[in-house]
């Protein structure tokens, strides 16, 4: 069994995106997990009401930068890594922080914020690409390559959003 056929096989719903696809994972009545899927994930027709559900917000979040989602998500990660999530939430559509910034509005490092964005069980519904280096990018989804797929999503995703050439100095931290 190929990669791509184990990968089709955990999710719950695979939802065919610009950058690729998101696979969503569903279980107990939450959505377990989000993954960026790179190109060659066939779509997969939700298999719960929920998967369905999430299905429906991803495609609208993709058709509308503006969409809020609305899903009952596992309740993961450690009280600190909550702590980054909820302030990653704060931050407006089409604008950016450093890891830096974060760091500094929970009180923390920036090597922990970006740890914590790497450990994001929900992208997209958790904007971590919203977060970035002070002179560029930075990671994203636990990747640096700067050539590399995940990196292609992060761009995706802020241009999507409107983001302006990624300017990277903000006047107000959230």
């Amino acid at each position: 069994m190929s990669q791509i056929q184990q990968n089709y096989e955990i999710y719950s719903a695979i939802v065919p995106a610009p950058f690729g696809a998101v696979g969503i994972r569903s279980a107990g009545g939450v959505i377990a997990e989000l993954h960026y899927l790179s190109p060659g994930h066939g779509e997969k027709a939700p298999a719960d009401a929920l998967a369905e559900r999430a299905a429906q917000q991803v495609q609208r979040y993709i058709e509308d930068a503006d969409f809020v989602f609305d899903l009952p998500l596992a309740r993961v990660g450690s009280e600190y890594q909550r702590k980054v999530w909820d302030a990653i939430c704060s931050i407006p559509r089409g604008q950016v922080r450093t890891y830096g910034e974060l760091a500094k509005h929970v009180g923390s490092v920036a090597r922990a914020v970006g740890q914590a964005c790497g450990a994001n069980y929900f992208p997209l519904v958790i904007p971590c690409h919203r977060v970035t280096g002070t002179q560029g990018l930075g990671g994203f989804a636990g990747d640096d390559n700067q050539t590399g797929f995940t990196l292609g999503v992060k761009r995706w995703l802020l241009a999507h959003e409107g983001h302006r050439e990624y300017a990277w100095q903000q006047t107000t931290l959230l």
